[in-house]
């Protein structure tokens, strides 16, 4: 059986993630940072339908927290195959001249930082192979302007991070993908950037005429952790509507 870890597995892409993979007959570990009740509530619609799965609390931009959540895993589950490096931060919209200081560490602790932890821990545990898929976003080559820059800075180096870890890790049997979610609803929207009706907004101006649901991103990257893309790895797919 595939066990695999969703950082940021309580909400969003991540919850959605985590009720595919398991549908796909992954065994999953939700980590999740804060809110416990959201983690059960995901968990429980997965045992609910027969699958496999556990929650755990996380801060990801804390090593040793990260290596206790693979180590949780690895006993309640068995031996680790896949990681999503979902966890992730944003800040308000606003001009780069506003950036508070605060906001900027902590959106590259926990996006590039703490993804950077938890890549290493898989690719120390993965020992007879596995895969890695970065949850980056289609701000990483937009820039986001006069909205979030250093954020989209902090995706730039995820796709960064995927490219040398893919040829570094690929004589070890992981590969190393990379997904690139556009405006999706969610609600990063208003809990993070300060905007909850952005999809609304932004979605009739994409090619698509809209924005995308969590469901459409959990695809691709369920598609990258099955046996189907066993030949791909460094590749950035992009799910934003034609953006």
């Amino acid at each position: 059986m595939k066990v695999t870890i969703v950082t940021g597995g309580s909400r969003g892409i991540g919850a959605a993630t985590c009720r595919r993979l398991a549908a796909a007959g992954h065994a999953v570990m939700v980590g999740y940072r804060s809110d416990a009740a959201a983690a059960k509530t995901v968990v429980d619609e997965i045992t609910a339908a027969g699958g496999t799965a556990h929650a755990s609390a996380v801060e990801t931009a804390d090593p040793a927290q990260v290596a206790a959540l693979f180590e949780a895993a690895a006993d309640v589950l068995g031996p680790v195959t896949g990681l999503v490096n979902n966890a992730g931060v944003g800040s308000r919209i606003g001009a780069f001249v506003d950036l508070d200081d605060d906001d900027l560490r902590r959106v590259i602790e926990v996006n590039v930082v703490g993804a950077i932890f938890c890549a290493r821990e898989a690719a120390r545990r993965m020992t007879g192979g596995g895969a890695i898929v970065n949850i980056s976003s289609a701000a990483a080559t937009l820039g986001a302007p006069f909205e979030y820059p250093h954020y989209a800075a902090s995706k730039a180096a995820l796709d960064a991070l995927t490219l040398g870890l893919s040829k570094e890790l690929g004589i070890s049997g992981i590969r190393v993908n990379t997904v690139q979610p556009g405006i999706i609803y969610t609600d990063f929207h208003g809990t993070q950037s300060g905007e909850a009706g952005r999809p609304d907004r932004l979605g009739p101006s994409s090619p698509l005429g809209r924005s995308g649901q969590p469901d459409e991103v959990a695809a691709a990257i369920a598609w990258l952790l099955s046996d189907d893309a066993s030949y791909v790895t460094g590749a950035t797919i992009r799910v934003a509507g034609g953006r």
